[in-house]
């Protein structure tokens, strides 16, 4: 792992659009239990697959992490800066936009990419897939007038 990525594991997710900071708890707990156990436990939620992304701060530069949804295709993955669609965009946004190189664990693996945010038909190609993984973005893009951004991420260490 790159040393931008070694320094010590927090997760610090902005809350919901109900501003409830019980969601951080949630995800901070799940970040440990992830990883506590080698990507074996804490791997889904609402009963589908989640994965750690890990990035680093904007602005404070310190490593974080956050659980979210698996949209996997052919050993690709795309993540969405949905916030459960509330009118602004997940802090991790910001700092994937910073720092585009990232790190994702999918259970056990974990390896390192860039993120690209993708726009027009790729855009389209993979929230149609988001969708199917989760088909709550559909209503979290209806509750917000902000677009959601998809990035895609591309392996670094392969």
């Amino acid at each position: 792992m790159s040393p931008e990525l070694s320094g010590p594991r927090r997760c610090i997710p902005r809350p919901g659009p109900d501003n409830s900071r019980e969601g951080d708890a949630r995800a901070r707990d799940q970040v440990a239990l992830y990883e506590s156990s080698g990507g074996t436990e804490g791997t889904t939620l609402r009963g589908k697959p989640v994965v750690i992304l890990t990035t680093v701060g904007a602005r404070s530069g310190k490593v974080r992490k956050i659980p979210l949804m698996r949209v996997e295709h052919d050993g690709d993955y795309a993540v969405v800066a949905s916030m459960g669609g509330a009118p602004t965009h997940p802090v991790w946004y910001h700092n994937v936009v910073a720092n585009p190189r990232v790190e994702l664990q999918d259970g056990p693996e974990k390896h390192e990419y860039v993120a690209r945010e993708v726009t027009g038909e790729e855009k389209a190609l993979w929230w149609k897939r988001a969708v199917e993984v989760w088909p709550d973005y559909d209503d979290y893009q209806r509750r917000t007038d902000r677009e959601i951004p998809v990035f895609v991420l591309e392996r670094v260490d392969a």
